[in-house]
């Protein structure tokens, strides 16, 4: 169960990232109110029975509901435009839990071939372990995509811009393709956050989020969400989170909810200074290529842009030279720190080949076009001129 908000006035973004959702308790507190309980009392054990029996609502246990996490819930779905919101303890655990509630054996999985590592490990590795059948499809291959989905579908797999390549699929049309072939589509959106791009609005069915990244944004706790229609949260996701306890921490919840009254501010800042520092890497010679929604150069720069409403914080680019070179940069910056956690504050770099996707492979890697070169830049908010200084001394190392 999550609590109703009382109802609010239709506001803009910048409103809803602060008030939204928002449960008052009796003492009137301003700030959103820490629930630290694992359990709810009864005013009687005929109260309890019929709580348990759904005739009334009330909080029971924090697995599965909690007015923390629900004022976290609330907030999220209004502004994402969903009709519903859980939250999760991990991104992943919103991705695996998204993924597996409403699959059986003998179901049919396609994806996009360019996700996350640990993503790309729950198609290739886990669902068939389970009798489901996965296909991988080049993200922009939207012949491959008709193919794939010329067969009945139980549910398709998308992340839109990539990680870490930053490739766009066409949302619309592949979500067209797979409602015709029945399955339900599932859209990793953390690259672009809620913030600049719909999936919803773009024909997905349901989205995840790792809340880790943009949404808390200073390194400080894990979580996640999936949002989707009321109905399919309720009937097919609700009882597999019941059960299998895949829940946020009221405490996590909290510290997300205080993270995204700035989301705003930060994704807008931390996307312009992502811009210029691609505009400057793309001048440089030590560089092969750069990657950058916005960029002119990008292959895809036209579809981004009919999708999304600006560029991210994530810039990608390959240093000429491969590995020594790649590791030779990162071992030389002064401000950026090496980690693979992005949508940070901070600025943040990280050799995907040897962390992130390490696991998939050099083959599945090479298909995907990260090469030993390439590195991945979480655009923090630091002074734009003294990053880009940063990267060109590294250069030069």
């Amino acid at each position: 169960m999550s609590d109703s908000a009382p109802e609010q006035p239709q506001t803009r973004l910048a409103t809803d990232l602060i008030h939204a959702g928002r449960i008052r308790s009796s003492l009137d507190e301003n700030a959103e109110a820490l629930f630290l309980t694992s359990g709810f009392a009864y005013e009687s054990a005929d109260q309890a029975e019929a709580v348990f029996a759904n005739q009334i609502q009330h909080y029971q246990y924090s697995r599965f509901a909690n007015p923390t996490v629900a004022m976290l819930e609330n907030r999220l779905a209004r502004i994402e435009g969903a009709q519903a919101c859980r939250a999760t303890a991990t991104g992943m655990a919103a991705v695996h839990a998204a993924v597996m509630c409403g699959l059986r054996a003998g179901d049919r999985v396609v994806a996009s071939r360019a996700l996350f590592g640990s993503c790309h490990w729950i198609v290739s590795t886990l669902l068939p372990q389970f009798g489901i059948e996965t296909v991988f499809v080049d993200g922009a291959d939207m012949e491959g995509w008709r193919a794939a989905l010329a067969r009945p579908t139980a549910l398709v797999l998308l992340e839109s811009p990539s990680n870490p390549m930053l490739e766009i699929l066409d949302l619309r049309a592949i979500s067209a393709l797979a409602h015709a072939a029945g399955a339900i589509v599932v859209v990793d959106n953390v690259f672009a956050t809620p913030l600049l791009q719909k999936p919803l609005e773009l024909g997905a069915d349901v989205v995840v989020y790792s809340a880790t990244k943009h949404m808390d944004g200073q390194g400080r706790v894990l979580g996640g969400a999936v949002l989707g229609s009321k109905q399919w949260i309720e009937e097919v996701f609700q009882p597999f989170f019941r059960n299998t306890g895949p829940s946020l921490s009221p405490f996590n919840a909290w510290v997300i909810l205080k993270g995204l009254e700035t989301l705003q501010l930060r994704v807008t800042a931390q996307s312009k200074s992502a811009e210029a520092i691609a505009t400057f890497l793309e001048t440089s010679p030590e560089i092969a290529r750069v990657l950058y929604p916005t960029l002119h150069s990008h292959p895809q720069r036209e579809l981004a842009m009919s999708q999304m409403s600006g560029g991210g914080t994530l810039v990608t680019f390959e240093v000429q030279g491969g590995k020594e070179a790649a590791f030779r940069m990162l071992n030389a910056l002064r401000i950026v720190t090496i980690s693979n956690n992005l949508g940070d504050t901070k600025s943040l770099a990280t050799h995907p080949a040897t962390t992130t996707h390490m696991r998939i492979g050099p083959e599945e890697r090479a298909r995907l076009g990260i090469t030993d070169g390439c590195i991945r830049l979480s655009v923090g908010l630091e002074d734009t001129e003294d990053l880009i200084a940063d990267l060109a001394q590294a250069l030069l190392r």
